[in-house]
């Protein structure tokens, strides 16, 4: 038998893929190709975001610029500063003007006298407080981790940081590791930082601008509670991605709804302004309408996604469901999902969710102590990123996510 001319075996070999290719379209044959990459879910379809809240928060004390080389190291995607304003302007990362909630200041006898009782944004706090401090006397403190039931051997060893270091930090860990890592400061307390003489703003917008980051597709995001403080900023020309916070007081284990009490029942510039409204307002469609109008993206608490409830006896009373005589958050369990998710993707926002952490004692009882199935559970609901005192962990579940996902 003759063979055919190799013009003809092509030929035959185009006209058999072309035959192939219609039947895969069709869905016939036992052996068609199909994809196994799944789609994610978040707003851009892109992998949720890993943001290291206050650098790895849950090993070293926080906002230190170990701790943030320390949650690069791990991979995360961000680090997060809080920043707060020292009495000659600086910004530095700390997550309150009160300096006694996270460094050695007491142990300092030579500012003994600073000590005093004020509001911050309607709380009545005791402390020493950063705006009566320079950054020469702030970098004589050591800093400490604010969870007694992390490691406490590093306490005291480092020092306070200023935003300018950690984007310093950033970029060169950034070329070293040839990856992108960004920068998701937060202005912290605003309202009380004005009432001083000290706003966070033109001095978060300068050392942006000077960092050549002033873009949304530079590596930053900034955020704030209150809506003024964002407002002002794209006023003022600061063009990066910008972030609504939204919190709550706390939540009602017997119903299964978030509470709202002062100072966290509303942002504070609207406790000032005489808006009445709830931070609960912003997670409806009209809310997630209005902050699209100056945000790109919202970052709510964790329950707004995925609310939790205890479990009620016959008398109605909560039942210590893992039996460690006492009646918590550990024995709730996670309820149906919201759909806030869906609702700000529809609205063109993004989400980023906080705080995740592994402590038992931070974990839905139906979770299991399993940090990553908590992890899971959002990845699988479209969160566009969370952050994580722990994001070696978040990592590790949002690699199984991954593999879930064919990927």
């Amino acid at each position: 038998m003759m063979l055919a001319t190799k013009p003809a075996r092509l030929a035959h070999f185009a006209m058999a893929a072309v035959a192939l290719l219609a039947l895969s379209a069709c869905g016939g044959g036992e052996d068609a190709p199909v994809s196994t990459v799944q789609p994610f879910k978040t707003l851009k379809n892109e992998q949720p975001l890993v943001i290291a809240h206050r650098g790895a928060s849950g090993y070293l004390p926080e906002e230190t610029l170990e701790a943030y080389a320390k949650a690069i190291d791990m991979g995360a995607d961000a680090v997060e500063p809080d920043l707060v304003s020292t009495k000659d302007g600086v910004l530095i990362a700390r997550h309150d003007p009160n300096l006694d909630y996270s460094t050695d200041v007491a142990k300092h006898p030579e500012f003994a006298s600073r000590k005093k009782t004020i509001q911050v944004d309607g709380e009545t706090q005791t402390g020493w407080f950063a705006d009566d401090f320079t950054l020469a006397e702030v970098k004589t403190l050591g800093a400490l981790i604010t969870d007694a039931e992390r490691p406490q051997q590093f306490n005291g060893l480092y020092k306070v940081v200023t935003f300018k270091e950690i984007i310093d930090l950033v970029k060169l860990r950034s070329t070293q590791l040839n990856r992108t890592i960004a920068v998701y400061p937060e202005t912290k307390n605003p309202s009380y930082h004005r009432s001083v003489g000290l706003p966070l703003e033109d001095k978060l917008i300068a050392t942006v601008k000077a960092a050549g980051w002033n873009s949304k597709t530079a590596p930053i995001f900034v955020q704030s509670f209150e809506p003024s403080s964002l407002k002002e900023m794209r006023a003022k020309g600061l063009d990066t991605r910008m972030v609504q916070l939204i919190d709550a007081d706390d939540y009602d284990l017997k119903t299964g709804k978030l509470t709202y009490a002062a100072p966290y029942n509303r942002p504070y510039d609207w406790t000032l302004a005489s808006d009445a409204r709830l931070f609960s307002a912003m997670v409806t469609p009209a809310g997630l309408a209005e902050i699209k109008t100056y945000a790109d993206g919202i970052g709510p608490w964790k329950p707004y996604i995925v609310p939790v409830k205890g479990t009620l006896d016959a008398s109605g009373n909560l039942r210590d469901m893992n039996g460690d005589g006492a009646v918590n958050y550990a024995d709730a369990s996670t309820q149906a999902p919201t759909t806030l998710i869906d609702d700000a993707h529809k609205a063109g926002l993004f989400v980023h969710a906080y705080t995740f952490r592994n402590e038992a004692r931070r974990l839905a009882f139906d979770y299991k102590k399993d940090p990553k199935a908590e992890y899971l559970q959002f990845y699988r609901l479209g969160i566009d990123g969370l952050f994580s005192d722990f994001a070696d962990t978040a990592l590790e579940a949002r690699k199984d996510y991954l593999k879930e996902l064919g990927r």
